[in-house]
C-alpha cells in the first residue's frame, strides 16, 4: 500500500534530484561563456584586444541578466508557486543557450547572454527553496548540500566541454539540449506544503520591497549577499580570467581558461560536500561559512603569491581556491532559512544572483582602480579583493545562526 508518508518521501527524493540536476545544467550555461570566449570571439572576427574588452561586456550582459531574472523568478516563485519558476527558468535558458549556437555578430550574442542569464536566475533559488521546506529541519542541510554538489560539477562538465568539443556553438547545443530533457523530470513533482498553507491565505508574498521595509530587514539581506561576494570575485575574475591574470602576475607559460574553470570546480564540488557535512555535523552554518570564507582568503593569498610559479602550482591553487569557497552550499541554505514563506523564494533566488551579478560591480571597481587610481591591473585586481573580503568577514557578524530553524513561519 502506498501511503501519504510514502508518496511525502518520493516528493522529497524528486525535488532534490530534480533541483540537483538542474542546477547541473544551470552551471553548465552559467560557466559554458568564460570556456568558449576565445573560441566564439575569435570566429566572429575578433582581434586579442578586442576579446579581452568584449568578452567582458558579454560576461556583464549576461550577469545583467541574472540581476533582473533574480527579482522576476524569485517575486513569481512566491506569488504563484515553486514549480512555475523551475519550468519557466530551465525552458527559458534552454531556448537562449541553443540560440546561443546560432550567433553571428556580437549585437545578438549580448542579447542571448542577456536572455540565458534571466533564464539562469531563477532554477536554483526555486529549487533550494522546495528542498529547504520539503525536509526535515535537522536533515535539509543534506538536501542543499547535494544540489550544491551535484550541480557545480556541471562547471566541471563545461569546462571539459570546452576542451574536448571541436565547436563551441554545439557546446551551447549541448547545454540547451540538457535542459529541455530536464523539463521531463519535472513531471510528477508537486509544490511544498509550506507554501501551499501560505498560497491560500491573505498573506502579502513575494513583496520584493518588503526586504526594505525596515532598516533591520535591510540589514540582514544586504549583510546575507554580502557573505558570498568573495566566491564570484574568485569565480569571476582569478578563474573565468586566469590567462589574463597569470599574464599580469608574469606567468611566461599562461594557463588555459578552461582546465582553470575545470580544476577550480571540481575543488568547489568537494568544497560544498565538506561544507555542508560540517555544518551538520557542528550543527552551525555561520561557523562552517566563517571557516571557509577564512580559508578562501588564505588561498586568494597563495594564488598571487605562488600562482605564478608553474602551471602545475597554478592549477593546484586554483582547485584549493574551489575548494574553499565550496561555502556556497551553506550560504544557499542559509539563504533560504533567514526568511518567513511569503518571501522566501524571492530571497533565496535574488541573493545568489545579486552575488554572481556582482561581478558586474567588481570589474566596473577594477577598472576604475586601474583608470582613476592609475593602478596596475594586478593591483587593481588586489585592492577590489580585499575590498570584498573584508565586507564579508564584516557583515557575517550580522548574520543570525539558522542550523534546525523551523521554517514555518511568514515575514510580517
Amino acid at each position: 500500500m502506498i501511503t501519504d508518508s510514502t508518496k511525502t518521501s518520493r516528493n522529497t527524493y524528486m525535488i532534490v534530484i530534480v533541483a540537483a540536476l538542474g542546477y547541473f545544467v544551470d552551471i553548465y550555461d552559467l560557466i559554458l561563456f568564460g570556456v568558449v570566449r576565445k573560441a566564439s570571439l575569435t570566429e566572429l572576427g575578433l582581434n586579442a584586444d578586442q576579446i579581452k574588452t568584449i568578452g567582458e561586456q558579454l560576461l556583464n550582459w549576461q550577469m545583467a541578466g541574472m540581476l533582473l531574472g533574480g527579482i522576476f523568478w524569485g517575486i513569481l516563485g512566491d506569488k504563484k508557486g515553486r514549480l512555475s519558476v523551475l519550468f519557466g527558468s530551465i525552458l527559458t535558458y534552454s531556448i537562449a543557450n541553443i540560440a546561443n549556437g546560432f550567433v553571428e555578430t556580437i549585437p545578438m550574442y549580448a542579447v542571448l547572454r542577456f536572455l540565458a542569464g534571466v533564464g539562469l536566475a531563477g532554477e536554483l533559488g526555486a529549487g533550494i527553496t522546495l528542498v529547504s521546506e520539503t525536509m526535515h529541519k535537522d536533515k535539509r542541510g543534506y538536501g542543499t548540500m547535494i544540489v550544491a554538489t551535484v550541480g557545480v560539477f556541471g562547471a566541471v562538465a563545461a569546462g571539459l566541454s570546452g576542451e574536448f568539443v571541436n565547436n563551441w556553438r554545439h557546446s551551447y547545443f549541448i547545454g540547451g539540449a540538457m535542459g529541455i530533457a530536464l523539463l521531463l523530470l519535472r513531471i510528477g513533482i508537486y509544490e511544498s506544503g509550506m507554501y501551499a498553507q501560505v498560497a491560500n491565505s491573505g498573506v502579502s508574498k513575494g513583496n520584493f520591497f518588503s526586504l526594505f521595509s525596515s532598516r533591520k530587514t535591510a540589514y540582514k539581506y544586504f549583510s546575507l549577499i554580502a557573505t558570498g561576494l568573495p566566491i564570484w570575485f574568485v569565480i569571476g575574475i582569478l578563474v573565468t580570467f586566469s590567462p589574463e591574470t597569470a599574464k599580469a602576475m608574469g606567468m611566461v607559460e599562461v594557463p588555459k581558461a578552461g582546465i582553470a574553470v575545470t580544476f577550480a570546480f571540481a575543488g568547489l564540488t568537494v568544497g560544498d560536500l565538506l561544507s555542508g557535512l560540517i555544518s551538520q555535523m557542528i550543527k552551525s552554518r555561520k561557523k562552517t561559512i566563517l571557516l571557509f570564507l577564512t580559508l578562501t582568503f588564505l588561498c586568494v593569498c597563495s594564488y598571487f603569491l605562488f600562482g605564478k610559479q608553474s602551471l602545475t602550482v597554478f592549477y593546484s591553487i586554483t582547485f584549493c581556491l574551489g575548494l574553499c569557497t565550496g561555502y556556497w552550499a551553506v550560504f544557499m541554505s542559509t539563504a533560504s532559512e533567514l526568511f518567513g514563506t511569503n518571501i522566501r523564494s524571492t530571497v533565496t533566488t535574488t541573493a545568489p544572483n545579486f552575488v554572481r551579478g556582482s561581478l558586474i560591480l567588481t570589474t566596473l571597481l577594477i577598472g576604475w582602480c586601474k583608470s582613476l587610481l592609475d593602478f596596475s591591473p594586478l593591483n587593481a585586481i588586489l585592492m577590489v579583493g580585499a575590498l570584498l573580503f573584508a565586507t564579508a568577514f564584516i557583515c557575517l557578524r550580522n548574520i543570525e545562526e539558522t542550523f534546525g530553524k523551523d521554517l514555518d513561519f511568514v515575514e510580517e
